[in-house]
């Protein structure tokens, strides 16, 4: 059921993007469901205390999806998604795309001028939120919104633990509100989407304009998660902090949240940046990938030489990474079994197989050698800081530069360490194009086209005439440059992301 307003790829391109296996024509809710068959008993979130095994989590998915269709949220509706980094916004992402709805996902900084524009525009059913946030109330904006708009008719609140109440309530003009928690009910059949369907909406970044939505299909989604992985070496064994906001795509799927989830690893989900609390996460959950943009980086940095050698990362080596690279589709290993105290044994292998830290306790040398990789990506890294991030942090840089709107460029584990630090890479999909709106060497508006880049945004023909060319280039706005190696190099992003980094 593709959504009306969204810009398909030209039939002939995605019957090549298909003969090529680039879309596999496998819906995200549906790979859950394999993901939980081949690592059911291993750990797939964390969030302080709490622990949710792959099985655990396709269970709550499946119940949620149950309760959501029950409280009227119709298959081909819209909901916006406003959830800090905690494991329901996993589960409700999944659980809608799995009750055969469609998330829009909005960044919890948003307020109700973008809410308010954004269920209008996706013409959104329900919204979830928390009850209040950073001493916000979500929940009062929200009522707001519903009372202003013909469509949005469903709320639904995670509250904070201890303040959970049962039952709902009508709030004026006929909304109805109920807690996250209650939306629970027996699984029913899934309804399967196709593949080629919208799975999510993300939002387009910018400070001058309102969003713009960007329709992400499960065959785009899936494959930026496999490509993205497969070259970062992604495997059962990794552990990925999810620092940045879960709906920045940067965080959500480069490889991100759900492409460690493909690979069998364990998310970390964290909702505070701050130094010491990254740090303790780091240790305590033997994160080997993060991802930050620049200025968490620096911030990161500065906390690490300000506590001198109290907090010492390990020796890193620059060799080229001979890591294997582990396919997304191979068998998993033995599954582990949960220990006693709620969390997987068996995450970790060979070096990396070490006793989390417990909490509260003092940081030490040591500290942050369990990682391998440091993903920054959001904006331009210059030259100085990205010079300090191996030495600093003792692991591998991967610079990424991309957005919601599609192409993604990476530089790979095995780059030398001059493209590490000068260059943003090269595409991660041998069918992604670029064209650069300059001559050959110079500097140019970046155009772009392929497997996960959109043909267009959600229901904007017009910005649409403006910003695709009429053979499907994305006119990125960015102003980039090539290397002869190929590598790209953004000398100046277009607008700036509207990411919280404090």
């Amino acid at each position: 059921m593709a959504a009306n307003g969204f810009t398909p790829w030209p039939e002939e391109t995605a019957l090549a993007y298909r003969r090529a296996g680039y879309w596999q024509g496998r819906p995200l809710p549906e790979l859950l469901h394999d993901w939980a068959a081949a690592h059911g008993p291993r750990t797939a979130l964390a969030h302080g205390a709490t622990r949710l095994t792959y099985f655990q989590l396709d269970r709550r998915v499946n119940r949620m999806a149950a309760g959501l269709r029950l409280r009227g949220v119709a298959p081909g509706k819209r909901v916006v998604v406003q959830l800090p980094n905690t494991p329901e916004f996993v589960v409700a992402v999944f659980a809608l795309m799995r009750a055969g709805a469609i998330p829009v996902l909005a960044p919890l900084t948003h307020r109700e001028p973008e809410i308010t524009h954004v269920v209008a525009e996706s013409e959104a059913v329900g919204y979830i939120g928390p009850a209040v946030y950073g001493g916000f109330d979500h929940t009062a904006m929200a009522a707001r919104v519903a009372a202003g708009s013909t469509s949005l008719r469903r709320i639904f609140t995670l509250a904070t633990p201890g303040e959970q109440a049962g039952g709902f309530s009508v709030l004026p003009g006929g909304c109805l509100a109920f807690p996250l928690h209650t939306v629970d009910e027996a699984p029913v059949p899934d309804r399967r989407p196709d593949a080629s369907d919208v799975a999510f909406f993300l939002l387009s970044g910018g400070t001058t304009a309102q969003p713009r939505l960007i329709g992400r299909t499960h065959d785009d989604y899936a494959y930026q998660l496999r490509a993205t992985a497969e070259l970062l070496g992604l495997g059962p064994e990794d552990v990925y902090l999810a620092v940045l906001p879960a709906e920045f795509n940067l965080t959500l799927g480069s490889p991100g949240i759900l492409g460690t989830l493909a690979a069998g690893g364990t998310v970390v989900l964290l909702d505070d940046p701050a130094p010491d609390t990254a740090f303790a996460a780091i240790a305590r959950e033997r994160v080997t990938v993060t991802s930050v943009l620049p200025g968490l980086a620096a911030r990161w940095l500065d906390a690490l030489d300000g506590a001198g050698a109290g907090l010492v990362p390990h020796q890193a080596t620059f060799a080229p990474s001979r890591r294997p690279v582990h396919p997304l589709a191979a068998p998993a290993e033995s599954p582990r079994t949960p220990s006693p105290s709620g969390t997987a044994s068996g995450r970790h292998t060979e070096s990396t197989h070490r006793t989390p830290l417990p909490d509260g306790q003092t940081l030490r040398a040591g500290t942050l050698d369990s990682l391998r990789v440091l993903q920054i990506g959001g904006g331009r890294l210059a030259p100085g800081l990205a010079a300090r991030i191996e030495p600093g942090f003792g692991c591998r840089l991967q610079q990424v530069s991309g957005r919601a709107e599609g192409l993604l460029t990476v530089t790979r584990l095995d780059d030398p360490r001059d493209v590490v630090l000068t260059t943003q890479g090269r595409p991660v999909s041998p069918a992604d194009e670029i064209r650069i709106d300059a001559p050959e060497g110079e500097a140019g508006e970046l155009l772009v086209r392929g497997p996960y880049t959109p043909r267009g945004y959600y229901r904007s023909p017009e910005h649409n005439a403006r910003a695709f060319t009429p053979d499907g280039f994305h006119r990125t706005g960015d102003l980039a440059r090539l290397t002869p190696e190929g590598n790209l190099v953004v000398e100046r992003r277009a607008e700036d992301l509207v990411i919280r980094e404090e």
